[in-house]
């Protein structure tokens, strides 16, 4: 079955926050969807505008964190059955294809969720191994069944019923280059190290030493990461690093007193 002419009553959830370089290849690949909506959370490139020009609704939200700025998207949107996807993921036409398939069956033989692939490109190249691929993410809900929920920044979306996967992938264009990948882990690792604060989770040490590597291990050689030559060595590392970095900054933050904010 192709793609219907006309468009499908959906809506498409984006949260944005400087994704000019992004978000026009997001939001076309899912033109077939009559509501387009991105909740932004105050960029100060052409993201808004962008998004505009491609019929978008822009919404501002100030950042609320990353399972409540979703949330909000789908609260916004016009039609109960929702398509969240982030502004640096691009829809490849045979799951655009599957997606429509799905709307255009009755309601009675749709699941309540669906789970679609996603494969993630580093230094301009898929990666298929290390845990990277696929990457199933449930991103196709009805929203009077479904939500995110989860601990930011890891979300997800959480429904009452049956679950079904889509043919096709969605590209992931997630780190620019070696310093965003980095900056992304630092706050990443931050965010998880104050919830954990938060939570009474203490610094372990033995953690902090062997969890690193534990994860280099599992990344590089059990998920056979090797496959993917000297990126899969670089996403290894970078996995490790991120581990270690979460720990470390527990630690920091059991050396601060209470009351002293971060610098």
């Amino acid at each position: 079955m192709n793609v219907p002419a006309s468009k499908l009553p959906l809506s498409v959830c984006v949260i944005t926050k400087d994704e000019a370089a992004n978000i026009r290849a997001c939001l076309e690949a899912l033109a077939i969807a009559d509501d387009l909506v991105v909740v932004d959370s105050g960029s100060t490139d052409a993201t808004v505008a962008i998004a505009t020009a491609c019929g978008a609704r822009v919404v501002h939200q100030d950042f609320l964190g990353h399972v409540r700025q979703k949330q909000r998207a789908v609260e916004l949107a016009r039609h109960d059955w929702v398509f969240c996807v982030d502004a640096d993921e691009v829809a490849s036409p045979e799951l655009v294809a599957a997606i429509a398939r799905e709307l255009m069956r009755p309601e009675s033989e749709r699941a309540v969720g669906y789970e679609v692939a996603r494969h993630s490109v580093y230094a301009g190249k898929p990666i298929d191994h290390g845990g990277w691929w696929p990457e199933w993410r449930l991103r196709l809900f009805d929203r009077r069944r479904g939500a995110w929920g989860g601990q930011d920044p890891h979300d997800h979306v959480y429904v009452e019923g049956s679950t079904r996967r889509l043919l096709g992938e969605l590209t992931h264009y997630n780190f620019r280059d070696l310093a965003h990948h980095v900056r992304k882990i630092d706050s990443y690792a931050a965010i998880v190290a104050r919830r954990d604060l938060e939570l009474g989770r203490r610094f372990a040490l033995h953690k902090l030493v062997l969890r690193p590597p534990l994860r280099f291990l599992k990344m590089y050689v059990w998920r056979q990461g090797f496959r993917d030559g000297l990126r899969g060595f670089i996403l290894a590392w970078m996995g490790a690093f991120s581990v270690f970095l979460k720990y470390a900054k527990t630690w920091e933050r059991e050396q601060r007193p209470r009351d002293e904010p971060p610098r």
